[in-house]
């Protein structure tokens, strides 16, 4: 066990036992919504994994500590603290932990603390990718690179429709990362269910799901999967409005030279905004739809680690 992690007395008994457990961020808390409404989405994430047979472990820095699994009034102090607590990825949890200081996990960061602890299921909202002018800026997500290295299952909506969907892909593919369709031959696109793009495979149920990824890591292939789960129709956002919002807030974070890990809050914000907040409310729906399915893909995966 790593010295720098605390793992919560619920989230260390399930796996000790070999029950199912599911990884949860806390950056969607603490950058992602106001409060109060990030706590209560955030508890009723972990109720929805509860009510599918499975243990949360929704993972955080505070205090310098790497923590797999929060009390209530843990995540609660994140939401109420929100923008202040540092945005953490791979390359900031050296500093925090030696300074002692809070920070709300990435997709990355989330993947290493669960990879840490022993989890290998993580359900989030959407993962990051490469973003839209790359070629000039450079500008690609972390957890592009913790796919290819941390064996944990990542099930999200897609790639944020932020980025460039094209050569997200290809970045993954050039990595070795299987990208997973659930019901669906085409990436879905976060707040919409088509993009255009296909992926590696369609997958149909959650024991599938979890015999892909037993027997990737049963080969001793490493790495991580992408499971990209569609948001649910009635919450799918038109396509014409968001992608004209899309547009609308990358030129604006141009315009204003936003750049680095500020910019997807930046941009989340601006598309809330230009959506009058229908972006917010199937944001919350689709992270609530991979909860169920990351929950049910879990025990699948107990299930066959005990077989």
């Amino acid at each position: 066990m790593n010295k720098y992690l605390d793992v919560a007395p619920e989230v260390a008994e399930a796996l000790k036992a070999g029950k199912p457990v599911v990884a949860l961020e806390s950056t969607i808390i603490s950058h992602g919504m106001p409060y109060p409404q990030n706590v209560e989405t955030a508890l009723q994430v972990e109720k929805i994994i509860r009510e599918n047979g499975a243990v949360p472990a929704t993972i955080a820095v505070i205090g310098g500590r790497l923590k797999a699994g929060l009390s209530p009034e843990e995540i609660d102090y994140l939401g109420k603290t929100g923008s202040a607590v540092a945005k953490a990825s791979r390359r900031d949890l050296p500093v925090l932990v030696a300074q002692g200081r809070d920070g709300a996990t990435t997709v990355t960061t989330t993947m290493m603390i669960a990879h840490m602890a022993g989890i290998q299921v993580f359900a989030t909202g959407g993962i990051g990718g490469v973003h839209r002018g790359a070629e000039t800026t450079m500008d690609i997500s972390a957890d592009l690179e913790e796919l290819a290295r941390t064996p944990v299952m990542v099930v999200c909506a897609g790639a944020k429709s932020i980025l460039d969907l094209g050569l997200t892909l290809e970045y993954l593919e050039t990595h070795g990362v299987p990208v997973i369709g659930y019901g669906t031959e085409e990436l879905p696109a976060f707040y919409t269910r088509k993009s255009g793009f296909g992926v590696d495979y369609r997958i149909d149920t959650p024991e599938d799901l979890a015999k892909a990824f037993y027997v990737k890591q049963d080969m001793g292939l490493g790495g991580g999967m992408l499971v990209t789960n569609p948001i649910p129709e009635e919450f799918s956002m038109d396509a014409d409005v968001i992608n004209k919002a899309i547009s609308d807030a990358v030129a604006e974070a141009k315009k204003q030279g936003i750049h680095g890990k500020e910019t997807t809050p930046f941009l989340l914000a601006k598309i809330k905004e230009l959506t009058g907040g229908n972006s917010l409310d199937s944001n919350i729906q689709l992270v609530f739809n991979n909860a169920r399915l990351a929950a049910k893909t879990a025990s699948a995966l107990s299930a066959l680690a005990r077989s």
